[in-house]
């Protein structure tokens, strides 16, 4: 799924989305935050 959104992308986004994943305190920072922890909330289910 995150390829097929990652095909969509422009080649310059796409490079900085593929800098980022592959940066792992960076990716850890982002999903620390309140905004991303309610994202993941909604896609589980409201389950952690």
């Amino acid at each position: 799924m995150l390829g097929s959104l990652i095909k969509k992308l422009g080649p310059e986004d796409r490079k900085k989305v593929q800098s980022l994943l592959a940066d792992r305190k960076a990716c850890e920072k982002i999903l620390s935050t309140p905004e991303a922890q309610e994202l993941i909330r909604k896609f589980t289910g409201g389950k952690k």
